[in-house]
């Protein structure tokens, strides 16, 4: 018997868009160490409280964004408040998700993928996902510089770039959140199950 990485037809039935979770296949772990036992178990260690400190961060930012971003639209504040609440918050989650992916691609993810070869296909599978993400962060980017240079035009088209903006960013959001749920259910569950030192990522 040998383990192999997922087949293109494998990632691309588990693409972030279209999954729901992990199949079965990919959930040994996260059946043995479901996520209401996460947080009382010895082996929670340091590593991994911060690394789930940082997806909360995500959540949070993108939620504040999103939330800003309506409240825009809706009228509830003026351009100016919006602007100067909007851009650097969406710099910092933007840079800060780009170094942490860059993070897990060569560091953590080779790490993982040698301790427990079961767990292959899962790590194509997200590392898949960063590739798209990235993808959404380029058109949330685009779509951001092109709201922020429409304040000084017409209605009409500041209109149309904060409807792109919203598209785009929906789309980033959307994605970032079943990737976080679903990278910490393949990965929370190894590091209970070998501890961080064992795996060699502990302080």
């Amino acid at each position: 018997m040998s383990i192999k990485p997922a087949t293109d037809a494998e990632t691309a039935a588990l693409a972030l868009a279209e999954r729901n979770g992990w199949p079965e296949e990919l959930r040994t772990f996260l059946d043995r160490y479901p996520r209401e036992v996460w947080a009382e178990h010895e082996n929670l260690g340091q590593m991994c409280q911060f690394w789930l400190s940082r997806h909360n961060m995500f959540r949070e930012l993108a939620v504040a964004i999103d939330d800003a971003m309506t409240r825009y639209r809706d009228g509830k504040v003026g351009a100016e408040e919006f602007v100067n609440f909007f851009a650097p918050r969406l710099q910092f989650f933007l840079q800060q998700l780009h170094a942490h992916h860059q993070i897990e691609d060569f560091h953590y993810f080779p790490i993982f993928r040698k301790a427990e070869a079961r767990l292959l296909a899962g790590f194509d599978v997200l590392e898949a996902d960063h590739a798209t993400l990235h993808h959404d962060i380029d058109s949330t980017v685009a779509a951001a510089n092109g709201l922020l240079q429409s304040f000084s035009a017409d209605a009409d088209t500041l209109k149309r770039a904060a409807d792109t903006y919203a598209n785009a960013s929906a789309a980033l959001f959307k994605g970032l959140k079943r990737h976080l749920d679903d990278e910490e259910d393949l990965i929370v569950p190894l590091i209970l199950d070998r501890s961080e030192d064992k795996l060699g990522i502990g302080h």
